[in-house]
């Protein structure tokens, strides 16, 4: 649970003070919608997660697994590219809050996210404790 609220805090900071950094992206609000960004962010990459999952599962199932011959390239050079395309899902939701304009800052955007979304992974977050213990 603490793991879930370090990773939404460090989200919203990330939209507030990181994301306008870069050219293309704007941010207009306040800390608690910030927060709400967050969460929605969180729910949007988790479903596009899935969504890209299943289209995955139905391509190789339905071609008898020669699918799997550019799915797993694809996959391997393109799950950078989840984040962006929530953000950007993100955006067209919210855009009095949030806005995006382009792939290019959004990719960015998502590498960043991601950034954050590693370093509040339970991996991390068990090796910290870990160190801390011992």
């Amino acid at each position: 649970m603490l793991r879930l609220i370090v990773r939404i805090f460090l989200s919203a900071l990330a939209f507030i003070y990181v994301l306008p950094m870069i050219q293309g992206i704007s941010f207009h609000g306040n800390f608690m919608a910030a927060i709400g960004i967050s969460i929605i962010f969180a729910v949007m990459l988790t479903v596009v997660e899935l969504l890209a999952l299943a289209i995955s599962a139905v391509l190789t199932v339905s071609t008898l697994g020669l699918a799997l011959l550019w799915l797993i390239p694809l996959w391997i050079l393109g799950f950078w590219l989840l984040p962006a395309v929530a953000l950007m899902l993100v955006a067209d939701f919210m855009p009095t809050y949030l806005t995006v304009s382009g792939w290019i800052p959004a990719i960015l955007a998502g590498l960043v996210m991601m950034a954050v979304g590693m370093a509040t992974s339970k991996e991390v977050w068990q090796e910290s404790t870990r160190s801390r213990t011992a």
